[in-house]
């Protein structure tokens, strides 16, 4: 990975269990921020907020589950005591449940509308005014969402998880002409298929059968590639947004 400048800033990486939100933590830590994790299993996140004071860096871990309002809300208040105003939110929380529409799977449409969608708004919503403090003051402020190449490329039985992260897609433009003229810059990254646990939640065999053969046939995308990305994003100077990036292994269409 390279190394970044990220020095007297705060961060906020939901996610932060495992993935790409744990592994964007990591390096922005590295590069000199302060690291906020937000994810549910709290076991995870003291493991990493360990492991990065023993690196050098300043983690705070932060147990909430972005599906409930009350505990994004409390994070954030939890956060700006310890750290201050975050200037860097990253929305890497996500899930993935593929199954065929006729299946009616209400229970998998719900979890990741609200965790994909409507949580990565709860956090907005919560860690936006310290956004528009540092942009007022001169500094940089950055809000990532992490997205998916699955907001564009069409694949069978995963149209709900599309839709939410089409959403979501859609939300980090209209977003930019919010908060662009406030010098809060927006960007939103699409990777493709990346080697996380997304698709160890799968419950039908069949599709993960088929999720797992594109393991075996691409060179999957690591976590770190991701955060990678992430960082030299938010690292740019001020007046340069990388609004959208798409992000693939080299040989996946």
């Amino acid at each position: 990975m390279n190394s970044y400048d990220l020095q007297n800033r705060t961060a906020v990486i939901t996610g932060a269990a495992s993935g790409i939100g744990a592994a964007t933590a990591e390096l922005v830590a590295a590069a000199g921020a302060r690291v906020a994790l937000l994810a549910r299993r709290r076991d995870r996140l003291d493991e990493l907020a360990a492991k990065i004071r023993a690196a050098g860096g300043t983690a705070l871990a932060v147990p909430a589950d972005i599906t409930d309002a009350a505990a994004v809300n409390a994070a954030a208040e939890q956060v700006t005591a310890a750290f201050g105003p975050a200037d860097l939110i990253v929305n890497a929380a996500g899930v993935m449940l593929p199954n065929p529409i006729a299946d009616g799977r209400d229970d998998e449409w719900a979890r990741m509308i609200d965790t994909n969608l409507t949580g990565t708004l709860r956090v907005i919503r919560a860690f936006l005014p310290g956004l528009r403090a540092a942009a007022s003051a001169g500094r940089t402020a950055d809000l990532v969402n992490v997205s998916s190449i699955a907001a564009h490329a069409m694949f069978p039985t995963f149209a709900v998880y599309a839709a939410t992260k089409a959403g979501v897609t859609q939300l980090s433009a209209a977003l930019r002409t919010e908060l662009g003229s406030e010098m809060v810059r927006v960007t939103n990254i699409e990777p493709g298929l990346t080697d996380t646990e997304l698709s160890g939640h799968i419950d039908n065999t069949e599709i993960a059968g088929r999720v797992g053969e594109m393991y075996q046939v691409l060179p999957a995308l690591r976590s770190e590639d991701v955060a990678d990305l992430v960082a030299y994003t938010v690292s740019r100077p001020r007046h340069v947004n990388l609004r959208q990036v798409i992000v693939l292994p080299t040989p996946q269409a």
